[in-house]
């Protein structure tokens, strides 16, 4: 358990030890435009309905089995996962208040203030927020589960394509969502289940 928590922590925690040299744009060279393209698989619309449409399906999964099974705890831990991915990365770029590719083709307008919000992704954030918990949980008895990092990779790639955030804003998007679902994963009562009531421990199958 403490290894798979290690290896998935390293994954996602190495983006932000280089994030104060990114911020004095001393790795400037790391971000730059690519081809605008959001057509296909890199439409919006189809990443997010993805990343919706599997959190939908975590909610519904999660309330009806409740935590005190092993596959419920995962999912209660993916829904305080994403939870906290999104709120951090949301005061991140409250924070950072750096400017998008577009217009702007200049990776070092940070602290720009105003609606100025590329850094971090929270796309990016919340999809690598999702499946954290399901990679820790379940990679080391069946390796298969670490394709679950290509939702993310999916997501963060369709971001720069679409030029709405820089590399550097996916990375740390990642480093984000990454720690948020590995700080849910290690907490023996999921954050969620401490503040409902216990109902929502035991599931709706229970119930029913």
């Amino acid at each position: 358990m403490r290894i798979r928590r290690t290896l998935v922590l390293a994954i996602f925690a190495l983006p932000v030890i280089s994030l104060p040299a990114v911020a004095g744009c001393g790795l400037s060279h790391v971000d730059h435009l690519v081809s605008y393209d959001a057509s296909g698989i890199w439409n919006p619309s189809l990443y997010r309905g993805i990343v919706g449409g599997l959190t939908i399906a975590q909610v519904g999964g999660a309330l009806w089995e409740g935590s005190e099974s092993r596959f419920g705890k995962t999912m209660w831990q993916g829904i305080d996962s994403e939870i906290i991915g999104d709120v951090a990365a949301e005061a991140g770029k409250y924070i950072f208040t750096r400017a998008r590719p577009n217009p702007q083709d200049d990776p070092c307008l940070w602290f720009q203030g105003g609606s100025n919000h590329s850094f971090p992704s929270g796309e990016a954030s919340v999809a690598a927020a999702l499946v954290t918990p399901y990679v820790i949980e379940y990679a080391q008895d069946n390796p298969a589960a670490y394709a679950l990092l290509l939702l993310p990779l999916y997501v963060g790639v369709g971001r720069i394509k679409n030029q709405s955030h820089w590399q550097t804003d996916v990375l740390a998007g990642w480093a984000v969502g990454g720690l948020s679902g590995w700080y849910a994963h290690s907490r023996d009562t999921p954050i969620l289940i401490e503040i409902l009531p216990h109902g929502f421990a035991i599931g709706l199958k229970t119930q029913f």
